[in-house]
């Protein structure tokens, strides 16, 4: 069951992140993606994942050790509980990112390589997206003054 979860995982996710890479402008890409229960599916897997396991995680999370910590990870069900919590706050953390996006108005061909780099490696999508937000807020900020809005 611990693979299947794991391949369910992946699957639940990859139709968010195609409509908002692949299909930016879509209106239903937006009100999809305006919903939080998008983030629901692999956070769900990670509490199935979590429940037979909890007495065995606590302790990880709330006293960790690198070695322990490793050890469990590298089980089928650490990896499992692993890669769903990565792709839930992943797609939460891009949800976020391609709203804003379309708030500021970013150029679909700019957010799709942040949201693919947020996809494969969350950390380094997260602060080039943090850049280009403050450049697309620096510069509407300037638009409005020039308008007289």
């Amino acid at each position: 069951m611990t693979a299947t979860l794991f391949d369910l995982t992946f699957l639940v996710v990859a139709p968010f992140w195609a409509l908002m890479i692949l299909a930016p402008k879509w209106s239903w890409t937006e009100r999809i993606a305006e919903s939080y229960l998008i983030v629901l599916p692999p956070a769900l897997i990670y509490v199935v994942l979590l429940v037979p396991e909890l007495s065995t995680v606590l302790p990880l999370v709330t006293r960790p050790e690198i070695g322990p910590l490793a050890e469990y990870l590298a089980t089928d069900t650490g990896t499992a509980l692993a890669w769903a919590h990565m792709l839930a706050w992943d797609l939460f953390v891009g949800r976020w990112m391609y709203l804003e996006g379309r708030r500021l108005d970013v150029h679909p061909l700019v957010m799709a390589p942040v949201l693919v780099i947020t996809i494969l490696l969350a950390p380094a999508g997260l602060p080039l997206f943090l850049v280009i937000r403050k450049v697309c807020d620096a510069k509407n900020r300037g638009a409005a003054v020039v308008t007289g809005q």
